[in-house]
């Protein structure tokens, strides 16, 4: 039960650090530049590789599932349209944002944790230089800027992915895949995914960073808050991505989708 407290006690916490950064970029306007710059390499260009893999084999897998089934029913024509649905509007945001969450978000909390039980955090604020500016910002903006990159770079990987096996193992030329992928796919489609990847780009750099930054009880609570961080930024991108698609792709929706 104590746990649970805490656990909601900092969630709350990260609310208010998503505040203070909107507030420190429209009202300080101050940005360290060399610190948002080696944020983004981390998120994007170390995460690059293990992105494209994941991506690579997921369209593959994705299109095993459904070609048979779609042959079956004589509708091979389409395949290329519906992976490129699932990929675009699902697959692609969430898979990456796992990884990231993982891989990136991880290590935030535990490169801030470890800053804050050493005392790193106490000797910014000696030299006058604020936390939030310095370590906290870069980071929501590199992956706020990083994400959308490595989901349409994932979306295009799976795709590839799935034309492969398409024509090597159920002989669907790459014209008619093609001819399904434009077909079925829509502006708001591709919008959808890149709003998708920036929230979720700005869910993980806040948990990250706040359960870093309130971390506590030396080494072992610098491994409990990266622990828990993981967590609770994979739990907070599934549910944001539940109201995402409800609020992208529910009834409210399809009057805005419809002009795209």
């Amino acid at each position: 039960m104590k746990n649970l407290r805490i656990w909601f006690v900092k969630l709350f916490q990260t609310f208010i650090l998503a505040g203070l950064v909107v507030w420190h970029l429209l009202i300080k306007r101050k940005l360290h530049w060399r610190n948002t710059i080696a944020q983004m390499s981390v998120v994007g260009t170390e995460s690059l590789l293990i992105t494209l893999v994941t991506a690579s084999f997921v369209g593959g897998v994705f299109t095993i599932q459904v070609a048979k089934e779609f042959i079956n029913f004589g509708a091979q024509q389409a395949i290329g349209g519906v992976l490129a649905i699932a990929l675009t509007r699902e697959l692609s945001p969430v898979l990456t944002a796992v990884i990231i969450a993982g891989r990136v978000g991880s290590a935030f909390a535990a490169e801030i944790g470890t800053m804050q039980v050493t005392e790193q955090i106490d000797a910014l604020y000696m030299l006058r230089t604020d936390p939030v500016d310095y370590l906290i910002i870069p980071r929501v903006i590199a992956c706020i800027v990083m994400m959308p990159v490595l989901t349409v770079l994932s979306l295009i990987t799976g795709m590839a992915g799935g034309m492969v096996i398409s024509e090597s193992l159920y002989n669907i030329p790459y014209v008619v895949f093609l001819d399904s992928v434009l077909n079925f796919l829509r502006t708001w489609d591709l919008m959808s995914a890149v709003a998708k990847s920036i929230i979720f780009g700005a869910v993980i750099a806040l948990i990250g960073s706040n359960w870093g930054i309130t971390t506590t009880g030396g080494a072992k609570g610098v491994g409990e808050s990266t622990t828990t961080a993981v967590v609770t930024a994979l739990l907070a991108i599934f549910i944001s991505n539940f109201l995402m698609t409800w609020l992208l792709f529910g009834d409210a929706s399809k009057n805005l989708a419809s002009s795209f």
